[in-house]
């Protein structure tokens, strides 16, 4: 207990491990991936007292409240609404034990304490969520766009604005045409919600 208490004191405890992924079904957190959907990790940091893991579509904290207690919190931010951003590496000094992976998810900071000897893998998750934050931008970006061009094709109907009895005595090819602008646009916003991240994951992760 005095090791665990002593190891807290200097900060030693919190200092992570990059796991291999063929440990991942050794940790605690992979009972809580969602492996039915095809939710997948990609990289799991494993401290004393918490689990951190990037899968393709969210990332997730095991947390535990202190090297001497037992208890954990788990908690899931998906990046369809935790958009990663202010990704930042402070690498380890001459004394340092460490390296600090700095991001922010929805606004909330996280800072994990990683191995300085993974510093290479520290990098590739670095280049991964740098690169989600800039394709999150994208998807809200051409939601926008999709969104104004929607409501344009749309007003030149303005259906909305006339009675039902009035909608249903329209030529039946406006109708048909509405429908299929409404149709479009749905399959259109489908495609750009694409917050499935593995191939990114994939694109910089190191074998």
């Amino acid at each position: 207990m005095f090791k665990n208490l002593a190891s807290d004191a200097l900060g030693l405890s919190d200092i992570g491990k990059i796991i291999p992924p063929s440990q991942f079904n050794q940790t605690d957190i992979d009972d809580y991936i969602f492996h039915e959907d095809n939710e997948r990790i990609y990289f799991v940091i494993k401290s004393k007292m918490d689990e951190y893991c990037f899968t393709n579509v969210a990332f997730i904290h095991l947390d535990g409240q202190s090297a001497t207690s037992k208890k954990r919190l788990l908690k899931r931010y998906p990046y369809r609404n935790f958009q990663p951003a202010n990704i930042m590496i402070e690498t380890a000094g001459t004394m340092d034990m460490d390296a600090e992976l700095k991001f922010s998810l929805g606004g909330m900071a996280f800072s994990i304490d990683i191995d300085k000897n993974q510093i290479e893998q520290i990098r590739d998750i670095y280049k991964a969520l740098t690169a989600i934050s800039e394709q999150c931008k994208r998807i809200a970006h051409e939601e926008t766009v999709l969104e104004k061009s929607f409501n344009t094709v749309t007003n030149m109907f303005s259906l909305r604005e006339l009675s039902e009895n009035v909608v249903l005595n329209l030529p039946d090819v406006i109708n048909q045409t509405v429908a299929q602008v409404e149709n479009a646009y749905g399959e259109r916003l489908t495609t750009i919600r694409n917050y499935d991240f593995g191939a990114i994951f994939e694109h910089y992760l190191r074998q």
